[in-house]
């Protein structure tokens, strides 16, 4: 959808290979497509009675197969089909059936084919990752956000923390009996109390928590929520930049919180996806790829600036073509401040005549057609290069 490669639509461009060492019947190969693939997963689904595939035995959890589903979606757009409007009222009605939600405030975390039960989650970590991606209703999320989050998140002094599941769950508890601010002093004083000594997480090793909430609070309330959690993970969770990149580095602890109930668990996940997804993202970002993704004639004819790759350490800072005032407008700046001379190529423009500015002063005219791309010289360095390109 992003760049109209057709790359994995060839025969067998998609191979699992399976060769395990000590057990298995011998290497085996699984070769697909992009179509064969889809095809390969609905199946799956309407064998399992359209409640979702497993990626793991007997465990079909419920955001892993909102990818399958955005992907059919966006699939239908490039491919003129319409798959998706057969697909989801079926994944919807089996849900329905079920319920998505358990009777604890959470989404639930998986269903279990062969016992045929579906598990409830105690953590935040599932419904904050399904918040992100469950983008066919989106209504549906934004409402129940408020009641994911209550007691799970923490704000204090600007930031927002979020807390241990055993502390969370016994605020959900007593506010859900006894009414209250989950927030007040003696709520948290009393469910700190009820669950001490319990064990921080319910699995043998916590999960990426904290990557999967910012996952979900860029997609469904943005900010300032958004900041106030990013300033959490730039204060505690070791924000860390190699050659321009910024990652949050992985701290290994069995106590995940610190004294004063901070949390400071690093796992990787967290630390080179998720918080950089939420960052990148914006609010309903899924939502509008969903709603009003690209088609296929749209990327082939959108300008775009080719020539230029972060292996010349060189960010791009911004970039769109402007319709309506006919401008391709860039902005540049090297990670390192060192000065790089590059050559912009702005591809796919409509046919004219462009003023070339940079940094709001024009430098030049150069006329583009069907077949010739503007190729524009550019010295980028610490600080921003603005390159505009406005026709005629």
């Amino acid at each position: 959808m992003l760049f109209s490669d057709g790359e994995f639509d060839k025969s067998d461009s998609l191979v699992f290979n399976w060769d395990p060492i000590f057990f298995g019947m011998g290497p085996e190969s699984f070769k697909y497509n992009r179509l064969t693939l889809q095809q390969a997963i609905l199946t799956q689904m309407e064998q399992g009675g359209w409640m979702g595939v497993c990626c793991e035995p007997n465990m079909v959890f419920i955001v892993c197969n909102q990818f399958p589903l955005i992907a059919t979606r966006y699939t239908d757009v490039f491919n003129g089909t319409n798959m998706i409007d057969e697909v989801l009222p079926k994944y919807k009605a089996a849900w329905d059936k079920r319920g998505m939600m358990a009777e604890n405030g959470l989404f639930r975390s998986h269903y279990a084919p062969r016992r045929d039960v579906v598990v409830d989650a105690k953590e935040i970590s599932h419904s904050g990752w399904i918040s992100a991606f469950l983008v066919w209703d989106r209504e549906m999320v934004e409402r129940v956000w408020p009641s994911l989050t209550l007691g799970f998140v923490h704000r204090t002094e600007g930031r927002i923390n979020i807390r241990p599941s055993p502390v969370a769950n016994a605020i959900r508890d007593i506010v859900n009996r006894d009414g209250g601010d989950p927030d007040s002093p003696s709520v948290v004083t009393r469910a700190q109390d009820i669950a001490a000594g319990k064990p921080k997480t319910s699995r043998k090793y916590l999960g990426p928590v904290f990557g999967h909430v910012a996952q979900g609070m860029s997609e469904v309330v943005g900010s300032p929520d958004l900041d106030a959690l990013l300033l959490h993970a730039d204060t505690y969770l070791q924000p860390s930049w190699v050659k321009g990149g910024l990652y949050y580095a992985r701290r290994s602890t069995d106590d995940y919180w610190d004294a004063e109930g901070n949390y400071t668990y690093g796992e990787p996940h967290t630390g080179n996806a998720c918080i950089g997804y939420a960052r990148l993202n914006v609010k309903g970002g899924q939502r509008k790829m969903w709603e009003h993704p690209w088609t296929r004639d749209e990327v082939e004819k959108r300008p775009w600036v080719d020539g230029i790759g972060f292996e010349m350490d060189v960010d791009c800072l911004s970039g769109r073509w402007d319709s309506g005032r006919q401008a391709m407008i860039v902005a540049f700046r090297t990670w390192n401040g060192k000065e790089v001379n590059v050559t912009a190529v702005v591809r796919n423009l409509p046919p004219g005549m462009y003023g070339i500015y940079i940094n709001g002063e024009q430098r030049n005219v150069a006329q583009s057609t069907d077949s010739e791309p503007v190729a524009v010289a550019l010295a980028i360095a610490g600080q921003d290069v603005e390159l505009v390109l406005l026709r005629a």
